[in-house]
């Protein structure tokens, strides 16, 4: 399950955050969710993604942990203010207002792609709210104009509407030009994205404003936070994903407390193309922090 929790982003913004648990494993007796004072998790999804995507992560440790998702500006039932901010600071300062006003911090920041970049520009800015890293698949270099132009072109090539979820399944599964080979796992997060009009099926975020949002971080490397992160991190990629073993092992190392992961089998998307391998690379390393 999980509760909606209504917070106030930067700007006024309205952000839904969703605190989940599992009441058939959580807590120390059945039916019992973690305490309330249990160590604070906020995750953290990428562009174009929505909290629901890291439901059967942050079920997992919510009988450990206080585990919240955050629908951050612009995504899933968030607000999308049509001349809104969608720069850097604006995220950090929603997930810093996150903290807060739930009551997390110090809390472990799981982020994937953009919102692992989120998390770790929030740690080197507000060290005291943040106690852990977890970053999944994030590449700390700078992508580049040619990217930026790549992506406005592949959101045109987008045949929507959908007719039918199964075919949101299989045209991000099967049909997206940029699939190398079938991927049910990708069609099943893409399909998590839409919603249904009276015409078909069409994204719950505005491509416009996702674009608005990649253009304030793909031309710029951000080596200098990544080094300003003082708290344990963990960089986790997938084999197949689109940061590189090299340029993880340099974020390893330019992190002052850095440690390393890979997810065999797995792309971009890791926590869904390999959930249980994820969670194998992420969980020991969430207890070491509690141990500390």
């Amino acid at each position: 399950m999980a509760r909606r929790i209504d917070v106030t982003g930067a700007d006024g913004v309205r952000l839904a955050a969703w605190e989940f648990g599992d009441p058939a494993k959580a807590g120390p007796d059945p039916g019992e969710a973690a305490a309330p004072d249990a160590p604070g998790v906020l995750l953290l999804h990428g562009l174009m993604g929505r909290a629901s995507h890291w439901a059967s992560t942050a079920r997992r440790l919510s009988a450990r942990h206080r585990a919240v998702a955050l629908d951050q500006r612009g995504h899933g039932r968030s607000e999308k203010p049509p001349e809104g901010a969608f720069t850097r600071d604006a995220y950090v300062d929603d997930a810093e207002a996150a903290l807060e006003q739930l009551g997390l911090g110090p809390a472990v920041l799981i982020g994937h792609a953009m919102g692992a970049l989120t998390a770790w520009q929030l740690a080197a800015k507000r060290p005291d709210l943040v106690r852990g890293l977890v970053i999944s698949d994030m590449r700390a270099s700078a992508l580049g104009g040619a990217s930026q132009r790549e992506w406005a072109e592949w959101f045109m090539s987008w045949p929507v509407p959908f007719a039918t979820l199964a075919d949101v399944r299989k045209w991000f599964g099967e049909d997206d030009p940029w699939v190398e080979r079938p991927n049910p796992a990708r069609g099943e997060f893409y399909a998590e994205v839409m919603a249904e009009s009276p015409d078909g099926w069409r994204p719950v975020f505005d491509p416009g404003q996702m674009l608005r949002s990649r253009e304030t971080w793909v031309h710029d490397a951000h080596w200098e936070e990544l080094a300003q992160v003082r708290c344990p991190a963990l960089v986790v990629r997938g084999l197949d994903g689109e940061l590189g073993r090299a340029e993880a092992q340099e974020m390893v190392r330019v992190l002052p407390r850095g440690r390393y992961a890979e997810v065999a089998d797995a792309g971009h998307l890791i926590h869904y193309d390999q959930p249980e391998a994820w969670l194998a690379a992420i969980e020991p390393f969430l207890d070491s922090l509690d141990g500390e």
